[in-house]
């Protein structure tokens, strides 16, 4: 049987039923950041990111939780003016509401989990 990469379904920029290294997913390029969207709707989104050294994105406050995982690097993640600073394997929880900012250390990669209140859904 074969598997159908390009289902039109929730998933996007992805093959199916194949294994990945997600920090493969994106590549780093200098002076800037890569972005590839996996999924993306009114509840969640899930995107890998590749920071060249020194480049970030700046504070912003969003009404959503955020969940990053570091995949490769170092970064220092400013949450509510307190700066956390997480290497390859760790996670960093943000809460919604609070101003957040991610800075390049070093360079890295990040998978980010962003979930929304969706009315109807919660608990």
């Amino acid at each position: 049987m074969e598997i159908v990469t390009d289902k039109g379904g929730l998933l996007k920029n992805i093959d199916y039923a194949r294994a990945l290294a997600v920090k493969e997913l994106v590549d780093f390029q200098e002076g800037t950041v890569v972005s590839r969207t996996l999924a993306q709707n009114k509840a969640l989104s899930l995107t890998v990111f590749a920071f060249d050294q020194g480049e970030g994105i700046s504070a912003h406050t969003v009404t959503a939780d955020a969940f990053v995982q570091i995949l490769e690097g170092e970064a220092a993640i400013t949450i509510g003016g307190q700066t956390v600073r997480a290497k390859a394997g760790e996670v960093v929880a943000m809460p919604e509401g609070v101003p957040h900012s991610l800075k390049a250390e070093k360079r890295f990669k990040m998978l980010l989990l962003v979930v929304r209140r969706v009315a109807g859904l919660e608990d």
